[in-house]
C-alpha cells in the first residue's frame, strides 16, 4: 500500500511538472506574438532549455517575407557577437594544447606590432580589457580583405587605456584572436573552429556569415521603416568578433555540450566565467567571451549579438535555465525578450529591473 500511495505522489508530482510546463510554454508563445507585432520583427526563434534540455521551442513568423519562407528550427541566422564564445573556445582549446597561453603577450604572435601592445595578453583581448580601440580604423564593411591587414592598420592607433586598467568593448580584440588560432594552429580559423567544435558536435548549420557561398535556409535580415519592412544589404566582410550563423537548433546541441562538459570541461568553463580583474583589484562584468551578471538575485551569463537585420541573445540563467533567442529584425531588443521568456520559468527576473540597453556588436 506504502509503494502505491509513493507511486501515485511521484506521478502527480510528474503531472504537475507537466502541467506547470505547458502552461509556461502556452504563455510564452502568447507574449511572443504580442511582441513580435510591437516590435515589428518579422521570425523569431526562441530555445528553453533547463540543464542542456529541451523545455520549450517556438519558432514563429517568417525567415524570407519576399518568399513567404516561414522560420524553423532549421532557418539560418546570423548570430553577431554571440559568436564571441566560438573564438575563446577555440582559444581554450590551443591552450589546453599547449600551443599557447592566456597571459602571452599578443606580441608573441605578432611580431611587428607596436611596442604600446607588449603588455596586452590574450586574456586582455578574451575580456576586453586590452586597452585596443573598438574597431579597427581599416575595417570596412563592404570590403573583402584578410584579417591581418585589419590588424594592421590598427598599429598607429594610440590606445585608449593601459593594459588591464578598464573594460571596454573591443571587437578588434576578436579580430586578433581569430587571427592568433590561423597562426598557432597552421589553419584557417573557420576550419579550426568547425574541426575542432561544431563538426564534433554535429552543429552542421553553424558556419562563418558567407555571403557568396550557398546556404540552405538562410534567413533574410530585414529593417523596419517608414512603417513597412526593408531588406537589409549583406555585409561582404566576414568580422570574426561576429563570425558567424547558426540555427536555434544547432545552439540546443551547444548548449547541450556546455552543460556535459563536452569539448569544454567544466573547468575550463569555469575559468571563462570568472569576471576578469583589473589592475586595481576591482572586478568587470566579463569573462572570456561572456558576460556575467545577476537579475532578480539570479546569476546570468549571457551574450547579445547584433548585425545589419539580425539580433541574438544567449543567457543562462542559475547554471541550468537557458533561453536562446534568435531575430532577423534590425532593431529587436532580444534582451528583453530572452529575460522576459526566462521570467515565465524562474520568476522574479523581470518585472522591477529594467534591461540594459547595451547591445554587442
Amino acid at each position: 500500500m506504502r509503494r502505491k500511495v509513493l507511486l501515485s505522489r511521484a506521478t502527480a508530482l510528474s503531472l504537475l511538472i507537466l502541467f506547470v510546463t505547458a502552461a509556461s510554454a502556452d504563455a510564452v508563445d502568447t507574449y511572443l506574438r504580442a511582441e513580435m507585432a510591437n516590435q515589428r520583427l518579422p521570425g523569431v526563434a526562441v530555445a528553453v532549455l533547463r540543464d542542456g534540455k529541451p523545455v520549450s521551442v517556438r519558432t514563429l513568423g517568417l525567415a524570407n517575407i519576399e518568399l513567404n519562407v516561414p522560420v524553423t528550427r532549421d532557418t539560418v541566422f546570423k548570430v553577431g557577437s554571440v559568436s564571441k564564445q566560438f573564438i575563446a573556445t577555440g582559444i581554450m582549446l590551443l591552450a589546453r594544447d599547449g600551443e599557447l597561453r592566456l597571459d602571452d603577450p599578443v606580441t608573441a604572435y605578432f611580431e611587428d606590432a607596436p611596442d604600446t601592445w607588449k603588455g596586452i595578453t590574450l586574456r586582455q583581448l578574451l575580456s576586453h580589457t586590452s586597452g585596443l580601440v573598438r574597431e579597427s580604423p581599416g575595417f570596412d564593411g563592404m570590403k573583402v580583405q584578410s584579417d591581418a591587414d585589419v590588424i594592421r592598420k590598427a598599429y598607429e592607433v594610440p590606445l585608449q587605456s593601459a593594459p588591464g586598467e578598464k573594460w571596454a568593448y573591443c571587437n578588434l580584440g576578436y579580430f586578433i584572436l581569430a587571427e592568433t588560432i590561423h597562426r598557432v594552429s597552421g589553419r584557417p580559423w573557420p576550419q579550426f573552429m568547425t574541426e575542432r567544435v561544431f563538426k564534433p558536435l554535429g552543429m552542421t548549420a553553424t558556419r562563418t556569415t558567407d555571403t557568396i557561398d550557398i546556404v540552405p535556409h538562410r534567413a533574410s535580415g530585414y529593417l523596419f521603416r517608414d512603417n513597412e519592412q526593408h531588406n537589409v544589404g549583406p555585409l561582404l566582410a566576414l568580422r570574426p568578433s561576429g563570425a558567424f550563423l547558426s540555427t536555434i537548433a544547432d545552439l540546443m546541441k551547444w548548449e547541450a555540450a556546455l552543460q556535459g562538459g563536452v569539448v569544454l570541461s567544466k573547468e575550463e568553463q569555469a575559468q571563462m566565467l570568472t569576471p576578469m580583474k583589473l589592475t586595481d583589484g576591482s572586478a568587470t562584468e566579463y569573462g572570456l567571451g561572456w558576460t556575467l551578471d545577476d537579475v532578480g538575485g539570479h546569476r546570468r551569463v549571457h551574450h547579445g549579438g547584433s548585425l545589419p537585420g539580425f539580433r541574438a541573445e544567449y543567457s543562462r540563467y542559475d547554471d541550468s535555465l537557458s533561453v536562446i533567442v534568435l531575430v532577423n529584425a534590425d532593431s529587436a531588443r532580444t534582451d528583453a525578450i530572452a529575460l522576459e521568456v526566462a521570467n515565465h520559468y524562474v520568476r522574479g527576473l523581470s518585472p522591477d529591473r529594467p534591461v540594459a540597453r547595451r547591445l554587442h556588436v
